[in-house]
């Protein structure tokens, strides 16, 4: 364990790769945390800003080791990106006409993006491949197994949800009711006749959440239904 970490505590491309992994490992662990009580930035999220700011501190280290005479001028210019990109990520963030938020992934990914290419610009090629290597793992990989954690594990469920009368809405409720489903929140809209409503329940058991949505569907008084 000591020598592991003098190996991290130093400056070699072994160090940056430890490195970079502890800092997506720290980012995996508190984005599942936060993916399973549904919250807005999740496993991709957290581990892309986690990448990005590890990879800006290295590359400041890369400045001091390669260039000790002369690293103020190319430091500015790095912390001005940093700070910059961070507004145009910013812009990619939306908030969907059913209370869905979008585009954080994209937001911490163009984040993560303008660090690598500080990376590649100052001339540190293994940190800049090291990292884009863990990105891609971070999109593909984790996003398609962190679908299919959530199915097996999680109980709750975000849902849009239209019916036709209020009627409908008093037999939804008692739907829910009779499946000891939890409404955890609730927000209703109206369009006319038509009736809309985002919420979030927590189902009574855990992997059943394709199987309860298959349910709704079929139920006479709600016209649509889809997961968020």
């Amino acid at each position: 364990m000591s020598a592991l970490l003098d190996t991290i505590h130093g400056w070699s491309i072994t160090a940056v790769f430890l490195r970079l992994l502890l800092a997506m490992l720290v980012g995996l662990i508190i984005g599942l945390e936060r993916d399973y009580r549904n919250r807005g930035a999740g496993i991709k999220t957290h581990i892309l800003v986690c990448l990005g700011s590890a990879l800006a501190m290295i590359v400041g280290q890369y400045l001091i080791v390669q260039f000790p005479s002369d690293v103020s001028a190319a430091a500015r210019l790095g912390a001005q990106v940093i700070s910059g990109v961070g507004f145009l990520g910013v812009g990619t963030i939306i908030v969907t006409g059913v209370n869905e938020v979008r585009g954080l992934s994209t937001a911490s990914g163009l984040w993560a993006c303008a660090c690598m290419g500080l990376a590649a610009g100052i001339g540190f090629v293994e940190g800049t491949l090291i990292t884009l290597v863990l990105i891609v793992i971070t999109y593909i990989v984790i996003g398609k197994a962190d679908m299919k954690l959530k199915q097996l594990f999680s109980r709750e469920c975000n849902l849009y949800i239209e019916l036709s009368e209020d009627a409908a809405l008093r037999d939804f409720f008692s739907l829910l009711h009779r499946r000891h489903v939890k409404i955890l929140h609730f927000e209703q809209g109206t369009d006319g006749s038509l009736i809309s409503a985002t919420l979030l329940v927590e189902l009574p058991k855990r992997g059943k959440r394709d199987e309860f949505i298959d349910y709704l569907k079929e139920h006479e008084c709600i016209s649509f239904v889809e997961e968020l």
